[in-house]
């Protein structure tokens, strides 16, 4: 399987000229894959106030700014928008694109939004039955004639979905790490899975997971996509790369125990170590994923000396 590098794109804090500028840079360094988030406020949280733009529309720009990356979003809460019309949302972005969308879908987390957005937070089981009618309709809208679909939380009756995507089959992928529930839907419904901010020894432990969930399930192993998302920390000097992972912890406050396994921090040569530990455990693809502002000596850095010892 071909290893690939992805770039994922968090809306937040910046201008939308200097998104696109990133995008167009993703597009043309080599990258295969580029995605936004889901989030109406900023993550990790501040105060709300910081700029943050919404997912469909910034996605149908990235589609048309773009002309060779994969682009998608992981991922899509489930809980924002009704499955249908986030399929025929999809079913447009596709024809943007071109061709080029795959679909990330996620149960949420972030209570904050869903309270002061007035959207009920129901407990974690809920939400994971309310991802499973979610891809069920989004997958049948982008593929069937007419779909019906009586779910205990999610109905359509006869619902058409047209145009069509280009896509015969626009690739879905569920995210999350959940063992009981979340691999599971990923293994029943969806094309790919994804994960974020898990170390190596993470990532591997929940790739073994999957493939115990593709056996019950029937599943050939080879037929779903793993990859993950990693918090992009880089510096081209040393001191440097301290200080800004002293900043990058700072940032993510209680948090950053949790996530700190799931960052790039250090030099450049140090980086080749850790994603070649990403590939060894399974991924098929390392994506990172930067917030503003952005590091342009970093990051190019990353596409000369990263990207081709793994091509």
């Amino acid at each position: 399987m071909a290893l690939t590098f992805g770039v994922h794109t968090g809306q937040q804090d910046c201008s939308l000229e200097e998104l696109r500028r990133l995008w167009r840079f993703a597009d043309q360094a080599g990258f295969d894959w580029l995605s936004v988030w889901d989030h109406f406020y900023e993550v990790p949280f501040i105060d709300g106030n910081g700029s943050c733009f919404e997912t469909v529309s910034i996605l149908t720009l990235l589609a048309a700014d773009t002309s060779k990356v994969r682009v998608g979003c992981l991922v899509f809460c489930i809980s924002y928008r009704h499955p249908a019309v986030l399929a025929k949302a999809l079913a447009t972005i596709d024809q943007v694109s071109n061709g080029r969308l795959e679909v990330g879908l996620g149960a949420g987390w972030h209570e904050l939004e869903y309270r002061d957005y007035g959207i009920p937070f129901p407990a974690i089981g809920v939400r994971q039955d309310q991802l499973e009618e979610a891809v069920q309709i989004v997958r049948s809208l982008l593929t069937q004639d007419s779909t019906t679909f009586a779910g205990k939380y999610f109905q359509v009756q006869n619902a058409r979905c047209n145009p069509k995507p280009l896509q015969q089959r626009l690739p879905l992928w569920i995210g999350g790490g959940g063992e009981k529930r979340t691999l599971c839907t990923a293994v029943r419904y969806a094309d790919g899975w994804n994960i974020a901010y898990v170390s190596p020894q993470v990532f591997r432990h929940k790739n073994r997971v999957l493939d115990q969930w593709c056996e019950k399930e029937g599943r050939d192993l080879v037929t779903l996509t793993r990859t993950v998302n990693v918090g992009f920390y880089l510096k081209t000097d040393a001191a440097a790369a301290e200080a800004e992972r002293q900043r990058c912890l700072s940032q993510w406050g209680p948090l950053a125990e949790m996530f700190e396994g799931g960052m790039l921090f250090g030099t450049l040569k140090q980086a080749v170590e850790r994603v070649g530990q990403y590939f060894d455990a399974g991924a098929s693809r390392v994506t990172i994923a930067l917030r503003a502002p952005f590091d342009w000596e970093a990051l190019r850095g990353y596409v000369e000396e990263v990207l081709p010892v793994f091509r």
